[in-house]
């Protein structure tokens, strides 16, 4: 593995952990009626790095995934962080290489 790219793996596999547990519960707290995430903490997350966690958040706990607005945001997050990790690639490399 190419180790340069540790920190870059481990910031994304966090973050998205964390958006991960936190779709689930703030779908536990919307069944419970209970006080919710804002959305923003949400867009703010998905965009250090924790968009890909948020997404299968969403899928698994099948939350949020008619709200055109959230995924909306949720999916150009997705898309900008796709453009970072191809551009990390090219200057350093394949992360398996």
């Amino acid at each position: 593995m190419n180790l340069a790219w540790t920190p870059v793996l481990v910031w994304v596999s966090v973050s998205g952990l964390l958006g991960f547990i936190l779709m689930g519960v703030d779908k536990a707290r919307a069944v419970d009626r209970a006080w919710r995430i804002p959305e923003a903490s949400f867009f703010t997350l998905a965009l250090l790095g924790g968009t890909f966690g948020v997404l299968l958040g969403s899928g698994v706990f099948h939350h949020k995934t008619l709200k055109t607005s959230f995924m909306s945001v949720i999916i150009l997050s997705a898309v900008f962080w796709l453009g970072i990790l191809f551009e990390v690639q090219r200057m350093i490399g394949s992360p398996f290489g």
